[in-house]
Parts: C-alpha cells; structure tokens; sequence
C-alpha cells in the first residue's frame, strides 16, 4: 500500500507524483509492506543506491544512515515492549532526496496519522521549510517513542522489586531478572545506535533552523541512555534482594533443621546407650567394664572435637563476644 503526498507551503495534495515537485513541491511517498515490483518501481524512478535497496530487501534491523549519490539513506528502528522477555523491532527504510523523502516499514508502524496531522495543522514550519523539515520530524517522533518504551520497562522493574519484598525468592524469578537484563542490553545498544544517527545528522547538515528537531533528538537519546543504566542499577540491586531473600530462606531451613537436629540429638544418644548389648537395665549399679570404656571413649572424643571446633573458631569465638 502505497500513499502519496506532495506538499508546499500552501497547498497539501494526496496521490501526488515526482513530477509534482519541479514547481517547488516536495513529495512524500509512504510504501507499508511493499512487494518486490514496488521495490523495483521506487528504484527505477528515483534511482535509488543499489547496496541501499538490497538492505531494504534483506530486511536489514541495524540502525544507519548512508550519504549516496542523490539521495540520504537511513535504517531508524521502531521499538515496542512486549515482556521481559520479549522487545518487538521493526524497521523503518528512509531514503531522502532533494525534494523528496520515500518511508518503507511494516503495517505494524504507523506514520501516516502524525504526517497527515502536520499538514492538517497546517504546520507552516514543516511545509514551508524543505524536505528536510519533515524527514527530521518523523525521526523525532521515533525518537519520542522510546520514552514510552522505558515507561513500560521502569513499571515491570517496579513490579520486581515488589515481588521481592512480598513474596519468596524462586530460580524462576531470578531468571526472568536475567532475561529483563538482557533486554536492558540491547535497548542500550539500539539508544547507541539512533544517537549516532542524530549525531552524524547534527554535524553534517548545514540548515541551522531545521536541525532543531535533530538536536532535540540528540538530547533525547542521551536521556535515554542515561535512564537505561539506571535501570541497569535497579536490576543489579533488585537482583541482589533476592538472593538475599533466598539466603534468608536458607537460613530459616538450616534453623529448622537444626532445632530438630537437637530435639531428637539426646533422645538418639540415650536410644544408643541403652540400646547396647550387655548392659542390664534391672542391675544398673553393676555398670560392665565394657560399658564404662564406651562412655570415656565417648567423652573423650566429645571434648577432643569440642577444642577442633574452638581452635577454628566455630564456637565461643572472641568475634561472637564483640558482636
């Protein structure tokens, strides 16, 4: 599907063609899921750079912008949210002449609403001005929505923290805080790249007035980075709470455990004792010989691995007295 508009500071006409801009128009062609005829057509008609269109038709998801014969072309990426575990691309092809600007991308991006809302504000800035104005305004708006994108990213990090306060600490979690992390990274990478973009742009055009939507741009990009690590620093902290919170988990098991260990320590010890042969319950002041060697042996070992434990400071330690 293909939409067509030539434009000038006075007058917005749709289904308008190339030959429209010789009297001072500009035209801006709108291609959403071209099929390869339409590919073909665009190339011939405004001889576009072959290496250009073969990243057009490769689908290609990494953010650039190339200087070419007659015309600019660029690779912006529109970035959505889904889940942690899950960021939907798609890219947008710009390639942008001296008085015209042709946007490629899927249906699931749509630019048609804000560019026909410029023009039916009668936006005068962008019409009057060169093709340029509008080309850096469609970047912007992209731009504009990754702040969006790290809205829903800071919400689902405020959700983890909750969770580690309220419920207990699983693998599974933990994992889902890697996979968000992950995430994290490649934003960084992606907010890299379109900073780049709006950087070369910056130092290369030379229209003063209308590189003013670049360098809001440029500012932007950089806010986003600097949200991105932050966000980094929550995760790492998040992520921290939790094995503190399995730690703590931990704890109360080997607690549990070891109160049961002494519960049932003496009633196996006195089970044992009794339990041996030889030893008649009904003549008890009659002790066997036998039996008064187990018990020393006993003590013996008892008090020989009480003073391993004290010299290693697993018991009565100065440390324990200090704290």
């Amino acid at each position: 599907m293909q939409t067509s508009i030539v434009y000038n500071e006075n007058h917005v006409e749709y289904d308008g063609k190339l030959e429209d801009t010789q009297n001072g128009s500009k035209l801006w062609l709108d291609i959403v899921n071209p099929t390869t005829f339409e590919i073909s057509e665009i190339t011939k008609t405004f001889e576009l750079d072959k290496s250009a269109v073969e990243a057009l038709e490769h689908k290609s998801k990494k953010p650039q912008v190339r200087v070419l014969d007659n015309h600019k072309f660029t690779i912006i990426l529109d970035i959505k949210y889904r889940t942690f575990e899950d960021l939907a691309t798609e890219s947008i092809y710009m390639f942008h002449g001296a008085d015209w600007l042709i946007t490629v991308h899927s249906d699931k991006i749509d630019l048609l609403t804000n560019v026909k809302l410029l023009f039916e504000q009668k936006n005068r800035k962008v019409m009057a001005a060169s093709i340029d104005a509008l080309y850096y305004n469609i970047l912007t708006e992209i731009i504009s929505t990754y702040e969006q994108l790290l809205t829903s990213v800071e919400l689902t990090i405020s959700e983890f923290g909750q969770k580690a306060l309220q419920k207990r600490a699983t693998k599974k979690i933990l994992e889902q805080l890697d996979a968000l992390t992950r995430q994290i990274i490649l934003l960084r990478r992606h907010f890299w790249q379109a900073r780049d973009i709006m950087n070369f742009l910056t130092h290369t055009e030379k229209d003063k007035d209308e590189i003013e939507y670049l360098k809001i741009a440029y500012d932007d990009t950089y806010q986003l980075i600097d949200l991105v690590e932050s966000f980094r620093d929550t995760i790492n902290s998040t992520r921290d709470l939790y094995i503190a919170n399995l730690s703590m988990q931990m704890n109360d098991t080997m607690r549990t455990l070891t109160i049961f260990t002494a519960i049932l320590l003496p009633l196996t010890l006195i089970t044992g004792i009794y339990g041996m042969n030889g030893l008649d319950l009904t003549d008890i002041g009659n002790v066997p010989l036998g039996f008064a060697i187990v018990v020393i042996t006993m003590t013996v070992m008892a008090a020989l691995l009480f003073w391993v434990f004290k010299q290693k400071q697993w018991i009565m330690s100065n440390n324990d007295h200090d704290n």
